[in-house]
């Protein structure tokens, strides 16, 4: 199966912002680098757990190179620069049922509805390749995520240790595009 039409169209945000929606490529790695160092240290505190002053090139490998099925990200391009404002994955746990989500939005971006709009398409792809039940890691301090969760996701289980909320969740069925 490939998702790579499916997923790769332009959007317009709740503000009238165009941006292009994508899935992520090997090709990106210089394009991630380049979105770490430009979100503030508090963003980049909530989607990592620790302040990095670059994003390791090994990390940044990783992070670009996935298979699409166990593990799989979406981008979001700004069609004036071309870099790469957000970004939505998934990758399957060590439980075969679950997938561990994780999202960053450039901070100039936030408040916009992008962050929504990736998690409800990412999660559309999860169910496209039969994953349903999810798991993330949020500092108790993240309002906006843990309340964007509670919003998509069904919340089966969720604990709090050292100031990190483990949420596991599951969509609501098959996701509608939005």
């Amino acid at each position: 199966m490939t998702l790579a039409g499916d997923f790769d169209r332009e959007i317009v945000l709740k503000d009238g912002a165009c941006i292009r929606l994508r899935l992520i490529r090997p090709g990106d790695e210089a394009a991630l680098t380049a979105l770490h160092e430009r979100l503030s240290q508090q963003t980049a505190y909530q989607r990592f757990f620790m302040i990095m002053p670059r994003l390791p090139v090994n990390w940044a490998h990783h992070l670009a190179n996935v298979d699409y099925r166990r593990r799989l990200a979406l981008v979001a391009v700004d069609p004036t620069t071309a870099d790469l404002v957000a970004v939505a994955r998934y990758e399957m746990t060590s439980d075969p049922t679950t997938a561990e989500v994780a999202f960053v939005v450039q901070d100039r971006w936030q408040n916009r509805g992008l962050g929504s709009l990736l998690f409800g398409e990412l999660l559309r792809a999860a169910s496209l390749n039969g994953i349903a039940r999810f798991r993330a890691w949020v500092l108790g301090d993240n309002r906006r995520m843990l309340d964007m969760i509670a919003r998509f996701g069904a919340i089966v289980d969720r604990t709090l240790d050292h100031g990190v909320v483990d949420v596991v969740f599951e969509a609501p069925g098959p996701v509608s595009r939005g």
